[in-house]
């Protein structure tokens, strides 16, 4: 079957520039790529090994045991769902095959600190758009997955104690508003069969042949030790966020998001439950009991310190006009309630769209769009674009500037760019007492004409709806963000690396190119 549907692909779709470095001292064994996460009680690993298990493997962590679950269809992916662990405890894992015998070297993952803990100091690696395929159709190159790889290892090398990966982890759109219908049969759309099932058929060669390129040489098993949280975008639906007469791509159609919700079943964990996260959202209670995960909403809780909400606003996005919105009223119920709650010292919002700065794309919190002059306006419609958007984010915008003692802050991805700045006005909403700071985490794997001044003629700049104070303008380059949480402040750290300029060599050592430091309001 896989030897079938390659056939019908172009080769290059495929093709890998270099193979990553391995990782130094451990013994990956059988495994391809292997993805933990965390909270204070559970350890969610998703895995891939380069060849199909016969029997079932087991985790083992300290004296207890627990059965792999087989995530496709051969026997190469399993994912492990350890429950009942102890708070802020580090355990030695190890991968047991059903004959007994070790798939990898064991090694060591901790626990996040009780709810009610209060630990002096918490880091976490945040970055955006880590994917594409080293070489595309349309040759246009992304960054190659070894660079990427190595960028992945310099951030590790800081010793966060978790990574945030915000959206854009597979670039492999189905639809391209751009090309003529007379050409649209021959795009990706043969490769896939949309009325066919993921699983078990032919959909599912295509879906590995597609996206495990694109996240298994750039993780490998390098955060095996380090809690990820991967929060999906609209590339990770297959498609680009594009509105025109002929195509509205979002809310995603149904085939395009059974292949958003595979490539996280296969590839990287689903969000753990979390007590103040309420169970019944919708695609936030994926699995049976108390113990299923999310796929849409995320919490991040380390002890009283820090709690970062991580939120998808594309799969629950409606077309109402002025009742429209991103995210589904009782996810955004959730959000309001946690930002409003005093149980916890940094309360950090994670949107998948980010807020305080706009490219005239059509799916953004603003209705700026495109001139004629290559300048942002709101002086012509967006078309498709829902003013119910912009109202819900004047919302949440008005929850985070009111929260008392606490850092208003977002991180975001998608705009391809790293940057900082303070809103300081949300439409009516003056909010000079207590702006919101925005940053922008910074790309992976963005190619040349992946950068919204390439594509778009203009890079991201201050919608109308806001003032922004821009401490770092957007910057197009590769890079990552690094935030440490203490008690009274934040401390921002910021990496670029310049692909045009620097030497591979020079990701070994980076250094950030800024840094700043938000202290808590008195």
């Amino acid at each position: 079957m896989g030897a079938a549907v390659l056939g019908s692909l172009q080769a290059d779709a495929f093709a890998q520039d270099a193979a990553p470095p391995s990782a130094q001292r451990w013994d990956a064994g059988q495994l391809r790529h292997l993805l933990p996460t965390v909270s204070d009680s559970s350890i969610l690993i998703k895995a891939s090994f380069a060849k199909p298990l016969t029997g079932t493997p087991v985790l083992r962590i300290g004296g207890s045991t627990f059965r792999g679950r087989m995530n496709d269809t051969e026997g190469a992916f399993w994912q492990f769902h350890a429950i009942g662990l102890q708070p802020g405890r580090r355990y030695s894992l190890s991968l047991v095959a059903s004959n007994r015998k070790s798939l990898c070297q064991p090694w060591e993952l901790s626990t996040f600190p009780a709810r009610d803990a209060r630990p002096e100091s918490f880091r976490v690696l945040f970055f955006s758009c880590a994917g594409g395929p080293d070489t595309d159709r349309n040759q246009r190159p992304y960054l190659p997955t070894a660079i990427r790889n190595r960028m992945m290892r310099r951030a590790l090398s800081f010793q966060p104690q978790a990574m945030i990966a915000n959206g854009d982890h597979v670039y492999w759109d189905l639809h391209s508003p751009n090309l003529p219908p007379e050409r649209r049969n021959n795009t990706k759309l043969e490769s896939f069969k949309r009325s066919a099932l993921i699983f078990g058929d032919n959909n599912e060669t295509v879906l590995k042949l597609a996206a495990g390129p694109q996240i298994v040489p750039v993780y490998g098993t390098d955060f095996r030790s380090t809690p990820v949280f991967f929060l999906q975008d609209d590339h990770d639906y297959f498609d680009n966020d594009e509105a025109w007469d002929e195509i509205v791509t979002f809310p995603p159609v149904w085939f395009q998001l059974q292949l958003a919700r595979a490539t996280q079943r296969l590839y990287y964990p689903e969000f753990l439950p979390d007590a103040n996260r309420p169970p019944g959202l919708p695609w936030g209670s994926i699995g049976d009991g108390k113990d299923a995960v999310s796929e849409s909403w995320g919490t991040l809780r380390f002890g009283r310190l820090a709690e970062i909400l991580l939120y998808d606003v594309r799969r629950t996005c409606t077309l109402a006009g002025p009742s429209a919105v991103y995210i589904d009223p009782e996810a955004e119920r959730w959000l309001l309630a946690r930002t409003a709650a005093a149980d916890v010292t940094h309360l950090v919002h994670v949107p998948s769209s980010p807020m305080g700065w706009s490219a005239g794309k059509w799916m953004e919190w603003y209705p700026d769009v495109l001139n004629s002059d290559g300048k942002l306006t709101t002086a012509k419609a967006k078309p498709y674009w829902q003013s119910g958007w912009l109202k819900q984010h004047d919302r949440l915008a008005a929850s985070i500037a009111a929260m008392k003692g606490r850092i208003p802050l977002t991180v975001s991805g998608d705009l391809h760019a790293l940057g900082i700045g303070k809103i300081l006005r949300s439409g009516t909403l003056n909010l000079e007492k207590n702006p919101i700071t925005a940053v922008l985490a910074g790309p992976i794997g963005t190619g040349p004409l992946g950068w919204p001044s390439a594509r778009r003629g203009v890079g991201s700049t201050p919608p109308a709806h806001l003032d922004v104070k821009e401490e770092i303008k957007p910057i197009e380059q590769h890079g990552f963000t690094i935030a440490d949480f203490l008690p009274d402040r934040i401390l921002l750290r910021f990496f670029k690396w310049h692909v045009n300029v620097d030497s591979p060599d020079a990701i070994d050592t980076l250094q950030p190119f800024h840094s700043t430091e938000l202290g808590r309001p008195v």
